[in-house]
């Protein structure tokens, strides 16, 4: 019971940490403008709106479970339950992974728009 509890909690973890890429300060070619921390905190916010970044989170997580607990019952040394939580960390993280790097290219090309040199 313990390990679905896990499984069910699981995406909700993944989708916070998928978000820490809209807090990604970049680097500059030069000294901030003015306007630039006003910028930042409009990007920033762009980036983290991005809320179909969360669903596909989610999504990847589910699917890793459903695959994790087919393999996991497959297996002799396994249970069903080990195979969900397996493939749903896996399947997660990776999602996860993958948007914050999307959310941390959104506040650098948000910037860029608004005219800043951003090298990073």
């Amino acid at each position: 019971m313990k390990s679905l509890y896990l499984t069910a909690l699981l995406p909700v973890l993944l989708a916070a940490c998928g978000d820490s890429g809209a807090n990604y300060t970049p680097i500059l070619d030069g000294a901030p403008s003015p306007a630039f921390q006003s910028d930042l905190s409009a990007c920033q916010a762009l980036a983290r709106n991005q809320t179909q970044f969360d669903q596909e989170t989610i999504g990847a997580t589910a699917l890793g479970a459903g695959a994790g607990a087919l393999l996991g019952e497959a297996d002799d040394d396994s249970t069903a339950a080990d195979g969900a939580i397996a493939g749903a960390l896996a399947g997660g993280i990776a999602s996860a992974v993958n948007a914050s790097e999307r959310r941390e290219s959104i506040v650098i090309e948000c910037l860029r728009g608004r005219g800043h040199r951003v090298v990073g």
